[in-house]
């Protein structure tokens, strides 16, 4: 309790293959707070076949009848432009980080000094590509949409024999729908994987609006991704899913204003809780005028406000004692 919520901003494809955009979409992420912008970085031919279906959201988003290779093709960014967006989120003071999908996109992320690996939902049974992360003995992001719990477990397993500590590892509970029914998210999951594999959990949001990821944050998790877009009637698979960058910094003053609600677990009273509790508390008075030597009983004594004397906890231990002194009615007793 008490750490940092990491915001990332997922970028991903929103920015259609076009540099200029995704420049945009870093000043947009440094503006309302995210702690990193995520995009994704893969070579359409390394990553499907030419004859690759595409999911159903994506023929939704489809202005023609392109391949999946078709598409991803056009949202290619090459090593220059990484570079380019590297030393632009620098600049920006925010994070720079972008999920490779083969082993060869993940070399060229490894060459502009990533900080941590993402791994993304769909290669977490890439038993290869884990094997190879797990060399790297990087902090690392695992996203788990479409996995059981013996898949993450087998993907854990398999990232901590080839040396990356079970420390170094987070796990993100997802639903890899776009956008994803409120129904389907279960967000409990993220303390079932918590509980499992005693992991760092957090969430990756497909949910449209952002009370789901908000609701995580409660819940324990100690990442929030989710998807933005400059603009959600932009051509393109994940505009429609994605938030704007007004709704990103709602959402992003919204998990900082969790994260300190959710305090250090300690049930303590706060200072202006002990100030108040002077007034709404009550202290053992005088029901009578009591006069010095007669015993104190339940007829002379009462519990009311303010609380600045004896504690009504302490009657048992006041009943039958005698007066010190002389008491006026509504007195505060002391001894």
């Amino acid at each position: 309790m008490n750490k940092k919520v990491l915001i990332i901003a997922e970028a991903g494809v929103n920015h259609n293959g076009d540099i200029d955009i995704a420049k945009k979409m870093i000043d947009a992420a440094s503006n309302f707070g995210a702690d990193i912008i995520k995009f994704q970085s893969f070579n359409a031919a390394r990553l499907v076949t030419e004859t690759a279906m595409k999911a159903q959201y994506q023929k939704n988003a489809s202005v023609n009848d392109e391949t999946q290779y078709e598409m991803l093709k056009r949202l290619e960014l090459n090593t220059k432009e990484h570079e380019e967006l590297k030393a632009h989120c620098e600049d920006k003071k925010i994070e720079f980080l972008s999920t490779g999908f083969d082993v060869e996109s993940m070399k060229m992320l490894l060459g502009l000094g990533l900080k941590r690996i993402k791994i993304p939902s769909g290669e977490i049974t890439n038993l290869p590509f884990l094997r190879f992360v797990g060399a790297l003995k990087k902090e690392i992001i695992l996203s788990t949409g479409m996995a059981t719990l013996d898949e993450i477990g087998a993907a854990i397993k398999i990232l901590e024999e080839f040396g990356s500590p079970r420390k170094n590892i987070t796990v993100l509970h997802c639903t890899s729908e776009y956008p994803a029914p409120i129904n389907t998210v279960n967000l409990n999951a993220i303390i079932t994987i918590k509980d499992k594999f005693g992991v760092s959990v957090g969430y990756s949001d497909h949910t449209e609006g952002k009370d789901i990821a908000i609701a995580a944050v409660a819940l324990g998790a100690c990442v929030i991704e989710k998807h933005f877009t400059l603009d959600r009637n932009m051509p393109g698979p994940d505009h429609k899913a994605s938030l704007v960058p007004v709704e990103m910094k709602s959402l992003v003053s919204s998990i900082r204003d969790i994260e300190s609600a959710l305090g250090d677990g300690l049930k303590t009273p706060t200072p202006g809780e002990l100030a108040n509790a002077k007034v709404v508390r009550k202290s053992v008075v005088a029901k009578t005028i009591i006069r010095k030597g007669d015993v104190f009983c339940e007829s002379n004594l009462v519990a009311k406000r303010p609380g600045t004397g004896i504690s009504p906890t302490r009657w048992d231990e006041i009943i039958g004692t005698k007066a010190p002194r002389d008491f006026n009615k509504d007195e505060v007793i002391d001894l």
